[in-house]
């Protein structure tokens, strides 16, 4: 069979190594608390997939995109962003749970929430005005679903309630992801204050 031609200017894009993204962790008591309701649904409703260690558990506040190598000039301008937003501490709790079924596979079963998340809510969005005042503009989506990724199965499960899972948010994190790798590095912090 002969070779494809090659064309100039119609490479193959790099394959993505890289995310970065805005995340709100769990303290270590409400990770904890994570990690025990994970491990006791996964067995209630007979999941396969492995739950996330502890650490990994957050929500993703806005994603940044994916690259192949870290854009150090878009991490400069995260910072930026990051960094003009004032906000105090603010609590969040989640209390169901429910699979995310867009996907036929790999689906994510995760934490979910309602009137606890007002205050989550309202700093995502101050998030997104700040980014759209940089290059970073395109990134910062309207819609926003908060929620806990747990583990990812192929099954569905309906929503239900759950004992709530509660913390209080002091910091803002801006991640750098090594995409299939599992490892999520903390590229910069915000404490929040009042």
């Amino acid at each position: 069979m002969p070779e494809q031609p090659f064309l100039p200017g119609f490479e193959a894009a790099p394959r993505p190594t890289d995310r970065l993204f805005f995340a709100i962790y769990p303290d270590a008591a409400a990770a904890a608390q994570i990690a025990r309701l994970a491990q006791q649904l996964r067995a209630e409703h007979g999941l396969q997939g492995k739950p996330l260690k502890p650490e990994r558990f957050h929500v993703t506040l806005h994603h940044l995109g994916d690259y192949a190598g870290l854009p150090q000039d878009l991490v400069a301008a995260a910072c930026g962003a990051a960094a003009r937003l004032a906000a105090a501490p603010f609590d969040i709790t989640f209390d169901r749970v429910a699979s995310f079924t867009s996907a036929p596979r790999n689906r994510p079963f995760v934490l979910r929430g309602a009137d606890g998340l007002a205050a989550l809510m309202a700093f995502q969005q101050s998030l997104g005005e700040a980014l759209k005042k940089t290059v970073l503009g395109r990134w910062a989506k309207p819609g926003f679903t908060p929620h806990v990724t747990l583990l990812y199965d192929d099954r569905s499960v309906p929503e239900q309630a759950v004992t709530p899972v509660s913390w209080t948010a002091r910091e803002l994190v801006l991640v750098h992801s090594l995409i299939g790798r599992s490892l999520h590095v903390p590229l910069a912090r915000w404490p929040l204050q009042a």
